[in-house]
């Protein structure tokens, strides 16, 4: 990734303006920091502290700033969860493991990509 780490918070942002493709900080206000309870300077607030990390760029468009994601969305994702599990986990998934195996419901879809995943693992390390 890019070496500085990102909050929940902002990751949901992050996200969020991935999903819009490019959106202003009142779009981001209205369509993302309402529903949180963020006030329109902490949703700029976020968004300039991503523009300085990196994860989003902007440009003015028609008098307004206009923001985008610099990365793919599945790779914002990937870098955050390494992230998580470096941080949090202690570099172990074993903890995931634990929350997966206990999780209420697990979709055929959630389920296919994890015997696919381990498929690969397995994969590797014979390789390896």
């Amino acid at each position: 990734m890019r070496g500085k780490t990102i909050g929940d918070q902002e990751l949901a942002l992050l996200q969020y303006v991935a999903e819009q493709e490019t959106a202003s900080v009142g779009e981001v206000a209205a369509g993302f920091g309402e529903a949180r309870g963020l006030a329109r300077s902490t949703v700029l607030t976020m968004m300039e502290r991503l523009r300085s990390k990196a994860y989003l760029t902007r440009e003015q468009v028609d008098g307004v700033y206009r923001y985008a994601a610099t990365g793919e969305q599945d790779t914002v994702v990937q870098g955050a969860v390494a992230s998580f599990v470096e941080k949090t986990l202690q570099g172990s998934v074993s903890p995931f493991v634990a929350f997966m195996s206990h999780k209420a419901e697990v979709s055929d879809q959630e389920l296919a990509e994890l015997e696919a995943l381990v498929a690969q693992l397995q994969s590797r390390r014979r390789e390896g």
